[in-house]
């Protein structure tokens, strides 16, 4: 039988990391899994609460918008005020999405077809690459850099819309930046905000980690930059902001003419998501706001024991500041190996699990990517695994 779009896709590395982590663990290993981004902290104990209330209700059982409840919407809308200084028409520029993987899909749908072309960050997460092709389109993959400063990606970008043909018609960035933890500041936004006004060129931020930074430093919105809202959305989820990964509760924001049009394709799609889940989330928004910054702080607790860990045993990596994660280079006496076998030597020898950095393009292949998903306890274990595993290190 032939398939569309499924032969084009290439093996999901990370399956070969989660086998041999299964067989480890078969086998009475005690592996510490830092490769899945799956977040393990529970969600705010009021969104449980309120979740269980609404799905009594059997009103509450049937199709909801697709759009977002309105109240949601609203909700979405105050949150962005009071975090970003950001002013949105709950109407017009909030969109409800069943996460943001669901809703960066199909806004590629919407604004891409055979023959258009995007831009996109090079390592990157899957989905900004393969969700262009599922559209139809090019991906024009463009160097993030060295995953600190991302001012040089917004330099690439435009020198590559510049020299490609035919013109992209999407760019996507990411920041702070999942895999590389690369950041940027409002300055260098805003300089691609005015680039794209003159160009025609649509900005599609997925800003998954707008409330997981460190060292007192806060992401910028997009929409923070002026005449923003002519060019760029955003995809804001609560899945790490609020811990609540399983729920699927994303919003798309922003240019109100995009918004739109998502919102008319996804009515052809779905109902929205389970109405009490749309009402857990609203309240949530209104009443644990603080919630963002307890996660913020023990995530930035666990970056620390995982980097001064790694530097004490001979393993310098570039300490995030922001994202869940640490892209890590692999130490260069390992580096012949590529990311592959490197990550299969860590859990085998070190029992320790992380995700191979070519899983997310062929820039990454010299680096594995941690999840900071331990608490600091196993993260020293998995230090103290690579220690003793890493023989060449020091």
């Amino acid at each position: 039988m032939e398939f569309r779009r499924i032969p084009g896709l290439p093996p999901y590395v990370f399956t070969i990391i989660d086998g041999l982590k299964l067989e480890a663990r078969r086998a009475g290993h005690d592996v510490v899994d830092l490769g899945f981004g799956n977040p393990d902290l529970p969600s705010p104990a009021i969104a449980v609460e309120k979740l269980a209330e609404s799905a009594r209700n059997p009103r509450n059982h049937r199709y909801s918008a697709s759009r977002g409840i309105p109240k949601l919407r609203q909700a979405v809308a105050d949150h962005y005020r009071r975090t970003f200084g950001v002013e949105l028409d709950p109407d017009t520029e909030v969109l409800s999405t069943i996460g943001a993987k669901e809703g960066f899909s199909h806004l590629m749908w919407v604004l891409l077809q055979p023959g258009d072309a995007a831009i996109v960050p090079s390592p990157s997460y899957p989905i900004h690459i393969w969700g262009p092709y599922f559209a139809g389109a090019d991906t024009r993959q463009v160097p993030i850099g060295d995953g600190t400063d991302g001012s040089g990606y917004i330099d690439r970008v435009m020198e590559a819309w510049e020299l490609g043909w035919p013109k992209p018609r999407v760019v996507v960035l990411s920041f702070p930046h999942n895999p590389t933890t690369t950041t940027v500041e409002l300055a260098d936004l805003q300089r691609l905000v005015d680039w794209a006004r003159e160009r025609d060129v649509v900005l599609v931020h997925d800003f998954a980690y707008a409330d997981v930074s460190f060292d007192g430093w806060r992401p910028p919105s997009i929409l923070e930059c002026v005449g923003a809202k002519e060019v760029a959305v955003e995809l804001y989820s609560m899945t790490k902001s609020f811990s609540m990964a399983g729920w699927r509760v994303a919003f798309l924001v922003g240019c109100p003419a995009v918004v739109d049009a998502l919102a008319k394709l996804k009515s052809y799609l779905d109902y929205g998501t389970f109405q009490p889940i749309q009402i857990a989330a609203t309240v949530t928004l209104q009443e644990a706001g603080q919630y963002p910054s307890e996660i913020r702080a023990v995530y930035e607790s666990r970056r620390n024991a995982l980097a001064d860990g790694l530097d004490r045993i001979g393993w310098d990596i570039h300490r995030p500041r922001g994202t869940m994660f640490a892209w890590a280079r692999i130490p260069e006496v390992y580096r012949d190996m590529g990311s592959i076998e490197f990550a299969t030597h860590l859990v085998r020898e070190c029992d320790v699990a992380v995700s191979p950095g070519v899983g997310f393009g062929p820039g990454g292949d010299e680096y594995v990517r941690f999840a900071l998903i331990e608490n600091e306890q196993r993260i020293a274990q998995a230090v103290r695994g690579i220690r003793k595993g890493l023989t060449r290190l020091g």
